[in-house]
């Protein structure tokens, strides 16, 4: 399935440089085992170890030129309708492909503003100039942002599948975890019984370990990238998390809230914070299609959370989930320097985004929720079951 996989992707990836006007893109590595172009995984599963070129053309053509310890593993995949190998240098076999195919503008991973489309090292820019000094090709280079964006955002039908099973298996543990979470519980304990599920899932993290699921108890808890601590559920708190999981390289964002106590008994103060954030998470779905803007969608849901009397949250609505669960490309987020032009860029069919946002109560702390969602031809479908009602431990 794997190759079937990159196969789709490679093919995608001519698609979409016809589609952008761009005669090839080149994707330049070496030694991925220490240093991975985050796009290379999409293309070619496994490392490769001397300085490689994985060439694509406008009209169709795939190129491997690699190692020669590596040809034969990559030959067997059937993914590259040609994979050249070398021994004493790639320069040139480079150049000749370079020379044969005459593109006028060559793509390579580099991005001020999305990491994902980033992943050309300084060292290996420099290298690939000296190897082109002399030649036409090395005033021809331009940023693949566009196209690594589109190939990222793009998921296939197999892509989506397999987010789709991330997520349904997050919310069976969040299922569990509404029997196994009890008041007096530290967050440790907590999360050591999520990871228990997640091992009898055979599934791993979708961040880091350390803070994945974030389990936050009670008002005075920050929410961010931290991991559990000591701090104990309590009857009349909330209780947050921040949760996801891998399967089979794919990944869930999944955010849920509980309440110790029964529905009858949550403050007005709590439930009120809680359908500001789940009618807003609502009213940005209902907006989102093809073709709105990120920071367009964005401005839905920040809206609605001011104009209820909250203040806004300090982050972006929305980012792209997939093979790691910030995803890179579009981002449903404000006009802030820190979001660069990511949030400039439109809403496309197959794009899996997260809705997540939170308000802050006087004697709370703060209400938090996150659901995955698909953009469709018409606006989007969740894959995740938007959360309607704290969930009450009693």
């Amino acid at each position: 399935m794997r190759s079937n996989l990159e196969k789709s992707k490679c093919e995608q990836a001519c698609d979409i440089l016809n589609e952008l006007g761009l005669d090839s893109w080149l994707v330049w590595v070496r030694e991925t085992s220490q240093m991975v172009d985050p796009v290379l995984p999409l293309i070619l599963s496994g490392d490769v170890v001397w300085q490689s070129a994985l060439l694509f053309t406008r009209n169709g053509e795939k190129l491997a030129i690699v190692g020669n310890f590596d040809a034969g593993g990559i030959e067997v995949k059937n993914i590259y309708d040609r994979v050249i190998p070398y021994t004493q240098g790639i320069k040139e076999h480079l150049l000749a492909e370079l020379n044969r195919i005459d593109p006028t503008k060559i793509g390579i991973n580099f991005s001020t503003d999305d990491v994902a489309a980033d992943g050309m090292t300084l060292g290996m820019h420099i290298l690939l100039k000296s190897y082109l000094e002399g030649t036409p090709y090395g005033n021809r280079l331009v940023s693949a942002e566009g196209l690594v964006q589109r190939l990222r955002g793009r998921k296939t039908p197999e892509e989506i599948n397999l987010v789709q099973k991330a997520v349904d298996i997050t919310e069976e543990i969040f299922r569990k975890a509404e029997h196994f979470v009890k008041p007096n519980q530290t967050e440790i304990e907590i999360y050591k019984l999520f990871h228990n599920e997640m091992n009898n899932y055979g599934v791993t993290n979708a961040w880091n370990e350390d803070h994945n699921p974030a389990v936050d108890a009670g008002p005075n808890k920050e929410f961010g990238h931290a991991g559990p601590t000591d701090n104990k559920t309590k009857d009349s708190q909330l209780l947050h998390f921040d949760f996801g999981v891998r399967y089979k390289n794919y990944c869930s964002d999944i955010q849920r809230m509980f309440f110790f106590g029964h529905e009858r008994d949550i403050p007005s103060e709590i439930q009120d914070a809680f359908e500001a954030v789940r009618d807003a998470i609502q009213a940005a779905s209902e907006y989102i299609k093809p073709g709105r803007l990120g920071y367009e969608v964005d401005a839905i849901a920040r809206d609605y959370v001011k104009d209820a009397g909250y203040e806004e949250y300090q982050h972006a609505l929305g980012h792209q989930i997939g093979r790691h669960a910030h995803d890179g490309g579009v981002l449903l987020g404000p006009k802030w320097e820190r979001y660069g032009d990511s949030i400039l860029g439109s809403v496309e069919p197959g794009n899996l985004f997260t809705l997540e946002l939170y308000v802050t109560t006087k004697n709370y702390g703060q209400v938090s929720l996150e659901e995955d969602i698909v953009i469709t031809e018409n606006g989007c479908r969740f894959l995740s079951h938007p959360q309607k009602k704290l969930i009450c431990i009693v």
